[in-house]
């Protein structure tokens, strides 16, 4: 490190005097934070993380909830920056749960040694530009302030809770969970009476681990799924030997392909295949039990109808099977108005089985919808009252934007990012908003990682990319970087024309924001693919980021 970088990595006072000023700060400590202040700390800046909670984990901090576990392969949901580190760690199985996720990132952050340059249970508040000094003044919730030139948003894709769904949530006598705030004290669920609300991948997960310990569970189901049952096979020392002999060859290939996973759509044109070889694809990869069906079978079933139809109808067939072919749990939790992949795709482990246990009862939302909660559990518009001891809410979030619009966001001349997202949602390729200098965002919106990608890939690529961004402009002699409003014209274009000819636009769910009231409709993740986005953001970067406005 030279002399200028020693001075740098110092926070020092700002020039009002009433803030501690640093180089950079960095919102969240997920898997998007914990790397990105690596790698502003290893340019030699100075930096400060900000963290909500108590500890580092992000999405696996807060998603403790019973049966909470990533449907990425856990040898690609990895850091690729480090083989040894990669090698270093060794997970129990394919698919880990929660609590291994959360103890792999505090072992990233320990073995990196970043905890100490973040501030935990401290929720930021507001962030205003002050265009004269060419910063950032940042507030957190307790009131402190400091300043930084640039600051970078990791805040999550999924961190904002949707947890004040129903009127009279405050009448009730009973404990109500949100599984996106999962308390740490353990919940004790036996014998006790239990709703869940919501069967998106989350409810999935929570419905098929409590039904066989609670003495009754009332599952209200408003929209059913897709489902794929998962294949979790335990992990040796041996086979992970194997995987981190491939280190190279996978750290290569999650960056070229659809999602940012190791499997792609590999199985040749659909019009090419008899309608055996096309079966005999899907049960191949049906028996996989990866997200791979979904996302490696046949990219036509995301734009033509017809295949579309086929692919659903196969996935269909299968859910009737384990249901058992009975009519009114075909009807309630089999999907018709919607086709295969243009929601998320769960993964799950006999989950369609519960809903024949004798403990267990659907109530069907579409038929009766939920009026109010009351002191003793939820009423329908039926007027029927469900009694329970314990709400859990598995509602979802305010996905993609609602973390920074959270945040009182002000950019130049004063503007609101809440206020602009509020009437149409807009980025730069999810890396900036035009009107907000030194800005930089991952998983916002209008990027692959906002929901359509294995989320290390993603976050890694656009931490790498900013991080180069911000070199850049310091070895020009430049402090700000700003997105021109011509760059963000062109790229919500191009963004629009890709979603448009994908029937993902034709679903409503909260890939297009369907489920937050008045939320401006707009796919929230760019559908053009893993590999075509980061090759564009590639050459950006080989030609001095045209389109980022430097001074």
């Amino acid at each position: 490190m030279n002399t200028n970088e020693l001075q740098q990595s110092n926070p020092t006072s700002s020039a009002g005097g009433d803030a501690t000023h640093f180089d950079a700060v960095v919102i969240g400590a997920g898997v998007a934070g914990l790397y990105q202040l690596h790698r502003l700390r290893e340019m030699g800046m100075s930096v400060v993380g900000f963290e909500a909670g108590s500890g580092v984990g992000g999405t696996w901090y807060w998603n403790r909830y019973p049966g909470a576990r990533f449907d990425s392969q856990a040898e690609i949901y990895q850091y690729w920056f480090s083989e040894e580190l990669y090698k270093s760690w060794q997970p129990s199985e394919r698919f880990p749960a929660q609590p291994e996720t959360e103890r792999w990132l505090n072992w990233v952050a320990d073995r990196l040694d970043l905890k100490k340059d973040f501030r935990f249970d401290t929720r930021i508040a507001a962030a205003h530009y002050d265009e004269d000094a060419n910063f950032w003044r940042i507030e957190t919730a307790d009131g402190e302030i400091v300043t930084a030139r640039f600051l970078v948003a990791c805040c999550g894709m999924l961190s904002a809770p949707l947890a004040n769904r129903f009127e009279g949530q405050a009448s009730f006598t009973g404990p109500i969970y949100h599984t996106g705030l999962w308390p740490k004290d353990a919940v004790d669920l036996k014998g006790k009476r239990v709703a869940v609300v919501g069967t998106g991948a989350t409810g999935i997960q929570v419905i098929q681990t409590i039904a066989p310990e609670v003495g009754s569970l009332k599952v209200f189901v408003r929209t059913p799924q897709y489902i794929i049952p998962m294949q979790n096979p335990k992990y040796s020392a041996e086979d992970w030997a194997r995987w981190g002999e491939r280190f190279h060859e996978l750290k290569q290939r999650v960056r070229q392909t659809f999602a940012g996973f190791d499997y792609d759509f590999d199985a040749g044109p659909w019009d090419e295949k008899t309608p055996e070889e096309r079966i005999e694809v899907l049960e191949r990869l049906w028996q996989d039990g990866s997200l791979s069906l979904w996302l490696a079978s046949f990219p036509e079933m995301f734009y033509d109808e017809a295949v579309s139809q086929e692919v659903s109808e196969f996935v269909r067939a299968k859910m009737r099977d384990r249901l058992q072919h009975d009519p009114a749990l075909c009807n309630l939790l089999i999907p018709t108005d919607y086709g295969f992949g243009t929601h998320r795709v769960p993964l799950e482990n006999k989950y369609l089985e519960v809903y024949l246990q004798p403990n267990v009862e659907a109530v069907d939302c579409r038929q009766t919808p939920i009026e109010r909660v009351v002191p003793n559990g939820i009423q329908t518009a039926d007027g029927t009252v469900h009694e329970v001891d314990v709400i859990i809410l598995a509602v979802g979030f305010d996905a993609g934007s609602g973390a920074l619009t959270r945040i009182d966001i002000r950019g130049r001349e004063g503007r609101s990012l809440k206020e602009q997202w509020r009437q149409e949602i807009r980025t730069a390729m999810g890396l900036q908003v035009h009107g907000y200098p030194n800005l930089f965002t991952t998983g916002a919106p209008l990027a692959p990682s906002a929901a359509l990608c294995n989320m290390t890939t993603c976050l890694q690529q656009q931490v790498d990319w900013i991080t180069g961004c911000i070199a850049y402009a310091r070895e020009q002699g430049k402090s700000v970087v700003e997105a021109t409003k011509a760059l963000e014209d062109a790229w919500v274009e191009h963004h629009d024309e890709t979603a448009a000819a994908t029937l993902v636009v034709k679903t409503d769910s909260w890939y297009m924001g369907s489920n937050v009231d008045g939320k401006p409709r707009r796919l929230l993740s760019y559908i053009g693919g893993v590999g075509n986005y980061h090759r564009k953001c590639d050459e950006l970067a080989g030609q001095g980021y045209p389109g980022f406005a430097m001074r």
